[in-house]
């Protein structure tokens, strides 16, 4: 049996595919099995895939039905007890798994463990900036207070004893927009988080990846799903808040004013920062050059 399982789903990303893989391959700690599961690539994905001839990858096709279907298919085909996913556009640098396998066997009792990413966009790679304290190479922190910023768990970084999972359940296949931050909160409401402060991922800007769209929010679900917990919770409370800014942002970006205004009510503005508030009042014509700046900055103005 393996010590990692390592999840690669893929959705047309022939461009990016082969850079990733090549960073599983490279690892210094090389005892893994890699799970790649193409959700219905339309592009030349499952041609630059084929190249690899390595007895550790597993590759199964299937038709498009959406990442989290796709990544619950890699859990359930995984042999190892701990989990990583790696997204077809993001890589690993050589020593992600050797960090992740010293620090899981040294300290076996925590179960979620996650590592600093940098980001990658057409301008410049710049790293993430998280809302925790710096006091040594690693800190275990409650995902809520540490995701103020960038989020503290990102799905290219992370492992996960495969006991969350049976604990907790996958990837909720309800959602199609934030399934991964959905989990995260499930994670965050019982487990708490091992950040390795060391950069050991890289998350490369895809112009068509859907997190990246305006699109790209929080659906209702997902906020009703949590709205009783979040009142006895003001961490978790904190967190959805920001998760509601920015929907109301991009919904007034589309002029989706109905649903704007459905988010904005339920939100505690003294969760948000004074700059924050202040970008909720402003028109459209205001807020897409705002946005347009901060993503050619490599920023993230709904943070």
């Amino acid at each position: 049996m393996p010590y990692f399982s390592i999840v690669i789903p893929v959705y047309n990303k022939e461009k990016f595919v082969v850079k990733t893989i090549e960073s599983v391959l490279s690892q210094t700690f090389t005892d893994y099995e890699i799970i790649i599961v193409n959700d219905g690539s339309t592009d030349q994905s499952e041609a630059k895939i084929s190249v690899f001839k390595d007895n550790r990858i597993q590759y199964y096709s299937k038709k498009n039905e959406g990442v989290a279907l796709a990544r619950n298919l890699g859990i359930e085909k995984a042999t190892a007890d701990y989990i990583c996913f790696l997204d077809a556009d993001d890589y690993w640098y050589p020593t992600f798994l050797e960090t992740m396998q010293r620090y899981s066997s040294e300290l076996p009792e925590q179960k979620v463990y996650a590592a600093a990413i940098e980001i990658e966009t057409k301008n410049k790679t710049i790293p993430a900036h998280y809302s925790i304290e710096s006091t040594s190479d690693f800190e275990i922190v409650n995902f809520f207070n540490a995701s103020q910023k960038e989020c503290a768990l990102w799905t290219s970084s992370v492992c996960i004893h495969k006991s969350v999972f049976e604990k907790l359940g996958n990837f909720d296949t309800k959602i199609k927009h934030g399934e991964d931050t959905e989990l995260w909160i499930r994670i965050g409401l019982q487990f708490p988080i091992f950040f390795i402060r060391k950069i050991l991922a890289r998350y490369v800007y895809d112009d068509k990846s859907i997190s990246r769209n305006t699109n790209y929010y929080f659906e209702q679900y997902t906020f009703d799903k949590y709205a009783l917990e979040e009142k006895n919770n003001s961490a978790l409370k904190r967190y959805m808040d920001l998760n509601r800014f920015s929907a109301v942002i991009k919904c007034n970006l589309h002029g989706d004013w109905k649903t704007a205004q459905e988010i904005y009510s339920e939100i505690d503005l003294k969760n948000l920062s004074y700059k924050k508030r202040i970008l909720l009042e402003l028109p459209p014509i205001m807020l897409k050059p705002l946005i347009s700046l901060q993503l050619f900055l490599g920023n993230s103005v709904f943070r």
